[in-house]
């Protein structure tokens, strides 16, 4: 896995994800609405911690900086 985000690309994704996760356990968002957000926000934070998104790849989308 060749990584294909940039760093700006990666805080955005991991801020968002922890703005899903403070509302979902304050009890802002909840039901089966706060499960698919967890989702995404655990997805979110997985990507950006390895700096590969798999959608970026088969468009050939790169957000890193050479």
């Amino acid at each position: 896995m060749k990584p294909n985000m940039g760093s700006a690309d990666r805080v955005i994704r991991l801020v968002l994800a922890a703005i899903v996760a403070f509302l979902y356990f304050s009890g802002t968002i909840t039901g089966t609405l706060g499960i698919v957000l967890m989702i995404f926000a655990a997805v979110f934070a997985l990507t950006s911690l390895v700096s590969f998104c798999p959608l970026y790849a088969p468009f050939r989308f790169n957000t890193k900086t050479k």
